[in-house]
């Protein structure tokens, strides 16, 4: 006799927007039954009973959409990097990942050239920094525009007018 297979537990954060779903589902069908009874009665509840049902059906899309992006998101925390099947190198919802490797780099003494991930030295602010030796003055093209004035507008073109 085959064993029936377990279905796993959905995430919380999924769990918790199928009940808001619902919640909003519920609010929406309120909202549809009582435009219903009050279009009947030529009541003026009519007006924010329609209100309601329009901002529920708004509400409601917007969860189902909410369930679609946590599960996705829930999908893909299980699954193995680069990988489109969603069990491909999983590992059940309590398993811890295998301990780093204390080495930096097993298998060679050092790396060849740094890798993008890995963290860079970062300047620190308190450190002297090494200064740069003055830069000598480029010389200048004829008929080129001088450089600005450093503590003012630049000074005005030959000719040129202001509106």
């Amino acid at each position: 006799m085959p064993t029936a297979r377990r279905r796993r537990r959905l995430p919380d954060e999924v769990r918790t927007a199928v009940v808001r779903a619902m919640l909003c589902l519920a609010f929406t069908l309120v909202g549809i039954v009582l435009a219903a009874l009050s279009s009947y009665a030529d009541s003026w509840l009519m007006t924010p009973a329609l209100m309601a049902m329009g901002l529920g059906v708004f509400g409601t899309m917007w969860c189902l959409l909410e369930i679609l992006i946590s599960r996705q998101v829930a999908a893909q925390r299980t699954r193995a990097p680069n990988s489109a099947h969603p069990m491909a190198g999983s590992r059940a919802p309590g398993a811890s990942a295998p301990a780093p490797d204390p080495r930096p780099y097993p298998s060679q003494a050092r790396p060849a050239q740094p890798q993008p991930w890995a963290p860079q030295p970062q300047p620190q602010p308190w450190a002297p920094q090494p200064q740069s030796p003055p830069r000598a003055p480029q010389p200048q093209r004829p008929g080129a525009a001088p450089p600005p004035h450093p503590g003012g507008p630049a000074p005005r073109q030959a000719g040129a007018t202001t509106r």
